[in-house]
């Protein structure tokens, strides 16, 4: 099998006194897409944000396309084309929506731009429609269809979706996850954080679940989904 676009071996992190994650291994290779699973306060995000280089208290080896980036500061992470949605969105509130779209346009490392601004516009007919809005006048759906746009206009290797439909109303949500499918289907790897579990691993090749900063389980989609301890895990 080919390097893995991204590979982290031994991972730990702390919030000062805090251990958060405990040795975690993980691996996203090109074109699938991984599932991350446990309850709220789990270590999800922080592994999300070690892995992109913004938690300063971290041990073990990350790798990304093939360069050790253990000790990169973030922005060396993204140049390697690896995209990320937060969980708050990053929506810049005084710029419209074109204009936040157009200030991350970018070819992608590898000098593809496999998402110009049109193709875009095509993805999210919505965001078309309010292409004058400010990112504060949107809605939260609104925002959140803004800020994955705005990761596929830098044509990333990989794109993280942290909380991907957290607190957006059921049409929305519809419409987050036909994205990702889209996403998906177009080869970009993906690591998805969601709080509907079972949606995640319709629409993932391997799944990670994390329980108090520890990797529990890990497999393909099926082999999670078939695990007698998955239900109490996620605590449903």
């Amino acid at each position: 099998m080919a390097e893995p676009i991204i590979e982290a071996v031994g991972l730990q992190a702390w919030y000062g006194s805090s251990h958060a994650l405990r040795g975690v291994d993980l691996a996203l290779h090109a074109g699938e897409t991984l599932g991350l699973l446990g309850r709220n306060g789990m270590g999800k995000s922080t592994l999300i944000r070690t892995l992109l280089g913004h938690v300063s208290q971290r041990e073990g080896r990350i790798r990304v396309l093939g360069h050790d980036m253990s000790r990169a500061e973030p922005y060396r992470v993204a140049k390697l084309g690896i995209a990320y949605v937060p969980e708050g969105r990053g929506v810049f509130p005084n710029l419209d929506v074109r204009e936040n779209l157009v200030m991350a346009a970018r070819p992608g490392a590898d000098g593809r731009n496999h998402w110009p601004f049109d193709r875009v516009m095509q993805t999210f007919p919505r965001l078309a429609e309010r292409i004058r809005h400010l990112g504060a006048q949107l809605s939260g759906g609104e925002q959140q269809m803004l800020s994955i746009g705005r990761a596929l206009m830098t044509n990333p290797r990989a794109i993280i979706l942290d909380e991907a439909t957290e607190g957006l109303a059921p049409l929305i949500v519809e419409e987050i996850w036909r994205v990702i499918r889209t996403i998906r289907e177009t080869g970009i790897a993906t690591i998805v954080v969601d709080r509907d579990y079972r949606r995640v691993l319709s629409q993932s090749d391997r799944a990670l679940v994390l329980q108090k900063g520890v990797a529990v389980l890990a497999g393909t989609r099926e082999e999670v989904q078939r695990d007698p301890l998955l239900a109490g895990y996620l605590g449903v």
